[in-house]
């Protein structure tokens, strides 16, 4: 499948809340990630792991929401705001480029930046 077609189905995974189950199925085992906190993960396993714990966090799911995409070569780049009550009151928005570099199929290294 083409990087266009695998980074559109899985923005519509997220945008539907299965970002657990878009890791799952289109993360490498060896990918990694970085925020713009800073915060690292090493390996598909606890990238899972903290996303997992963090959808876990959530109590309520005030929106999802895709802006655009845009593709280039082996990468993408997708635009979201994620707005969210969590389980200890407080609230997250979100607005977000989440850039993913692709091989053979699987993202490889996912970059969060902050587009507020």
């Amino acid at each position: 499948m083409d990087i266009k077609t695998l980074a559109t189905d899985m923005d519509e995974m997220v945008s539907k809340g299965v970002i657990v189950g878009a890791i799952k199925k289109y993360f490498s085992d060896e990918a990694d990630t970085s925020d713009y906190s800073e915060v690292k993960t090493s390996g598909k396993a606890q990238m899972v792991e903290k996303m997992e714990g963090f959808v876990g966090s959530i109590a309520k799911v005030n929106g999802i929401e895709h802006h655009r995409t845009t593709v280039d070569e082996d990468s993408s780049a997708s635009e979201f705001t994620f707005d969210f009550d969590m389980k200890d009151g407080s609230k997250i928005l979100w607005h977000e480029i989440i850039r993913r570099i692709w091989k053979d199929g699987k993202v490889i290294n996912e970059q969060y930046f902050n587009a507020a």
